[in-house]
């Protein structure tokens, strides 16, 4: 009996050493709240705590990330989506606690749904042909998100039986819905480039995190067509530090939300460690800075994988960047909805870069981002007309939450525009400031 409650003593010391300590501080800073995070080294862990903030629609304006050892120190700058620090102690208690949670590799699983991934060659009306597809094996899409990069598009999509409201199932059934759609999405018949749909065995993986993965699976960041030039305003370059035994990261391009997310996503998915990171934003400009190694410790190696990182990274950046005109429908679900707007869409020469699709308490809240068949900026009055076909008061216009940032004083934007200049001193300088490192280090 002694010795078992000195095992359990002891399992309660692993635990509290083990367990993140996370202090929120609304009065250090005027412009933003400080969430700081220390916890032990693992890979993954910076990625599930900006993933929690993130997917609570904060944006965050200044990061700065340090490992010690074993032992990981961050701090992150925050606001909401109108450059607001948080107030509402819900939330606050909310960030606590999920922090502390997902160290214990807790996950949400998708209950009572069937998870489809897609990849394939991009098109013009390829949507509308999938939902017709789903429409018409009687499957109704609950949920799904699909994204479009490279003239290559990634999609998760949750079904449901359309008529008894169950998870589909049945294996014949299931192939035949995953034959369907490798049909549609094979359509301009690319040896090169062959579609793959399968059954989600992986359903506990960060949606958005996943669509990174099958675009990275899918190498859309080789692909080049003329029309799919880079975008001139993320540049991304990789240098070595030997002195220190680190690659040196710097991503430069507009800010927008989760974009720290999905760079760090991408770090972590090449089995990258961040050892030091900084994160600046000014105006609509980001400036993000990595001190990266391998997980077992070596820096980049050679010209190849450093050409490799660069354009990941800046195939990361570019995924999300949002082209085209977004619009919002919601209207009561219905069997065929999704395949009737995105038909519509298509006849009237509207292409879908990027698609969010929810259902709740019988309402379906679908976000779609639109392009003229060019890929140029859809014309107002094709989208007015467009919208009088659907129904005015279900799909409206909705412009793109622009990221508040406020001024800071003559020293912080000095800091900003230091990041591309300086390879190594602003992090290091920063990171001491914080008292996260020593000054020896």
């Amino acid at each position: 009996m002694a010795m078992k409650g000195y095992l359990d003593e002891y399992e309660k010391l692993v635990i509290r050493m083990n367990t993140p300590r996370v202090v929120i501080d609304n009065g250090v800073c005027s412009s933003a709240t400080i969430v700081k995070v220390d916890s032990p080294r693992g890979h993954g862990i910076l990625l599930e705590a900006v993933q929690i903030l993130t997917d609570l629609n904060l944006s965050i304006k200044k990061a700065y990330i340090s490992s010690d050892g074993r032992w990981n120190m961050d701090v992150f700058h925050v606001t909401d989506i109108n450059g607001n620090k948080l107030n509402d102690q819900s939330v606050l208690r909310y960030i606590e606690e999920s922090i502390e949670t997902v160290y214990y590799g807790e996950d949400i699983e998708v209950n009572g749904l069937t998870a489809l991934e897609l990849t394939g060659t991009d098109r013009i009306g390829l949507l509308s042909e999938m939902f017709a597809v789903l429409s018409d094996l009687n499957c109704d899409v609950v949920d799904a998100k699909l994204w479009t990069h490279n003239g290559r598009v990634a999609s998760i999509i949750y079904l449901k039986d359309c008529t008894s409201g169950s998870p589909i199932l049945d294996s014949h059934r299931i192939s035949k819905i995953e034959g369907r759609l490798k049909n549609v999405l094979n359509g301009d018949n690319n040896v090169n480039s062959p579609a793959k749909t399968c059954v989600s065995m992986d359903v506990m993986t960060h949606v958005e995190r996943r669509l990174h993965q099958l675009m990275f699976e899918d190498r859309d960041y080789e692909k080049r067509y003329k029309k799919h030039e880079r975008d001139p305003m993320v540049v991304v370059t990789v240098q070595n530090w030997a002195e220190r035994g680190y690659s040196v990261v710097n991503v430069h391009c507009r800010d927008r939300t989760k974009l720290l997310f999905d760079v760090v996503c991408t770090l972590t998915d090449m089995e990258y460690a961040v050892f030091h990171a900084t994160i600046n934003t000014s105006e609509d400009q980001a400036h993000l800075e990595f001190y990266i190694r391998h997980k077992d410790g070596s820096p980049i190696s050679s010209e190849a994988e450093r050409q490799r990182v660069i354009q990941c990274l800046e195939a990361a950046v570019e995924r999300r960047a949002s082209e085209g005109v977004r619009l919002e429908l919601r209207h009561p679900d219905k069997q065929g909805l999704l395949a009737k707007v995105t038909r519509t869409f298509r006849e009237n020469g509207l292409n879908v870069t990027r698609t969010e699709i929810s259902t709740s308490c019988g309402m379906a809240t679908n976000i779609f981002y639109v392009t003229d068949a060019n890929g140029d900026g859809a014309d107002s009055k094709l989208i007015e007309s467009v919208r009088e076909k659907i129904g005015l008061e279900w799909l409206r216009v909705k412009e793109m939450p622009s990221l508040n940032h406020k001024k800071g004083d003559g020293e912080e934007e000095q800091q900003t525009k230091a990041v591309l200049v300086s390879l190594g001193s602003l992090v290091w300088r920063n990171l001491v400031s914080f008292g996260l490192i020593k000054s020896c280090s």
